[in-house]
């Protein structure tokens, strides 16, 4: 159990015994489940392993200031910012082979710094006053850079664009897989900084089985856990197969490993080496941190 930090069960006719449970929860490790398609539909985490009250109570107050709009504002630049990195990231092998892709890139990149310029134009004394412009930011960012996706896998993979749940082409099945794999490990560490998974504020849902937090969270890592692997899997020619509308067992098992060898990969953050995952466990704590007013927020940004 000292090497294990989560259990992820995304097979049908699975049984786990009461006495593995209760060892997990003994030692702060989730258990969460899948579909076949990669979708989170449970978790299971220890109802002691919660953070101070002080911590809720300035979650929940911190909707109504301008905590939450600060802390939506930092999620939106770090998600357009690992996109650009991304995009340097595929497109530096492009200078000498193939140029004028290399350049189309860079255009895309330039084009992302306008919605930077935009972000630090909006003020607002609450998250609810500028929600609709902050998510419009962030939906013109993601198609810019999707086309700029398309653009990298062209002659790889057939890309049309982006498409969530329902997707059945390669490229949507294995983005989807990827993200609910990297929504456990983001909902893991929320709960164990000691906050609530539904109390958020950019992606916000009041009604249940909605996590908002998670899903404003998960956009800053995005880019750097997932779209990274599966666009590097398509460019070294490997293949993913779908079969019925749902991803083979064959290529599930290979995107598994990726994901958790990417997870396992070392980032600098706070001027150290980290594994991404526990980068996404501080992120959570500097959440945590930031709304009881000690320190600011900032999002964690991938090299290229």
């Amino acid at each position: 159990f000292f090497n294990i930090s989560q259990i992820t069960i995304s097979s049908s006719g699975v049984s786990l015994s009461t006495d593995v449970i209760r060892e997990c929860m003994e030692r702060g490790i989730n258990i969460n489940f899948l579909t076949y398609n990669g979708q989170p539909y449970a978790q299971i985490s220890s109802p002691n392993l919660v953070g101070t009250v002080k911590t809720r109570r300035e979650q929940l107050a911190a909707y109504n200031d301008r905590r939450g709009v600060d802390f939506s504002k930092e999620i939106i630049r770090g998600k357009i910012k690992n996109q650009q990195n991304v995009l340097k990231y595929f497109a530096r092998h492009r200078k000498e082979t193939n140029p004028n892709i290399y350049k189309e890139i860079y255009a895309g990149v330039a084009k992302l710094d306008i919605h930077f310029r935009e972000l630090s134009e909006l003020e607002a004394d609450n998250i609810d006053a500028i929600r609709p412009q902050l998510l419009s930011i962030e939906g013109r960012a993601a198609d810019s850079y999707w086309q700029m996706v398309k653009l990298i896998l062209e002659g790889k993979q057939e890309f049309k664009g982006r498409e969530r749940r329902g997707a059945q082409d390669p490229v949507n099945s294995a983005l989807n897989y990827g993200y609910g794999m990297l929504y456990t490990n983001i909902w893991g560490a929320i709960v164990l900084a000691g906050l609530d998974p539904f109390a958020g504020f950019m992606h916000v849902v009041d009604r249940p089985g909605k996590p908002s937090l998670v899903l404003d969270l998960i956009e800053e890592f995005r880019q750097q856990v997932v779209d990274r692997v599966v666009i590097a899997m398509l460019q070294k020619g490997t293949e993913i197969e779908v079969k019925e509308g749902k991803l083979t067992d064959k290529t599930r098992k290979t995107l598994i490993g990726k994901f958790k060898d990417r997870l396992e990969a070392t980032e600098s953050f706070d001027g150290r080496k980290l594994a991404i995952k526990s980068i996404i466990q501080r992120q959570a704590r500097r959440i945590a941190s930031f709304l009881r007013g000690e320190g600011k927020y900032k999002a964690f940004i991938g090299k290229w």
